[in-house]
């Protein structure tokens, strides 16, 4: 896996290590199982080992990476209890987030989340996974912002860290049926009528159906069967 990890900014080192690696895993630069060399990191974000050690050691503390030795982390392994896992607090936490979008949002909220729909759309359509797995991002989290609870937004965030690499695997090996056009139309629809209920059973039943696809890979490779 080609890693993209920019240079850091001037700053705190180790909050922006650590944002970095984060959004390298939502956004799938890394695979389940895959070492991630501490120095290497280092090397890349352009600072010393010591920030992207503290940015792993929080990594590992919610669950994202594992802690193999003093000088290298890893990716969690993909098996079906750990995705189950993670989808089973997504449901609540994600199915909160957007009941509360639904009491947030503003007519133009509502026409930025038509927009991100659209486009996330065209993309699954034509087959360009990659982009379109980072507009379903931005539409999800276009969403959840809008709950205006930036503690919840983190937790979220830690979740999707998780799932970035399973994504990975799945969009580029597995059978992808599921767009998420309806639902994601359904979430907007509740938001726009201000219905919490009806936004949040939209969006759970959107991460519930795309699971129906990510199982059945599961289900098919025996070596995501178990822990």
């Amino acid at each position: 896996m080609k890693l993209d990890m920019q240079p850091l900014e001037p700053g705190n080192l180790s909050v922006r290590a650590y944002q970095a690696l984060k959004e390298g895993l939502i956004a799938g630069q890394f695979r389940p199982g895959q070492r991630l060399v501490m120095q290497k990191l280092a090397d890349m974000l352009g600072t010393s080992i010591t920030p992207v050690r503290e940015a792993c050691l929080r990594l590992v503390s919610e669950g994202s990476l594992e802690m193999r030795s003093g000088r290298f982390a890893a990716v969690p392994a993909l098996t079906r209890d750990r995705y189950l896992e993670v989808r089973t607090i997504r449901l609540s936490l994600e199915g909160l987030a957007t009941a509360l979008a639904a009491k947030n949002a503003t007519e133009e909220n509502v026409e930025d989340l038509r927009r991100l729909q659209e486009e996330f759309e065209g993309l699954d359509y034509e087959g360009n996974s990659i982009q379109a797995q980072l507009h379903n991002r931005d539409f999800h989290f276009a969403v959840y912002r809008l709950s205006q609870m930036s503690i919840l937004i983190g937790h979220i965030e830690s979740l999707w860290a998780s799932m970035g690499p399973m994504l990975t695997v799945f969009f580029n090996e597995g059978e992808h049926r599921y767009v998420g056009g309806l639902e994601h139309r359904n979430v907007i629809a509740g938001i726009r009528a201000g219905d919490s209920k009806r936004a949040k059973k939209a969006m759970r039943k959107d991460i519930l159906l795309g699971g129906e696809d990510f199982m059945r890979f599961l289900n098919s490779n025996e070596q995501f069967s178990v822990s």
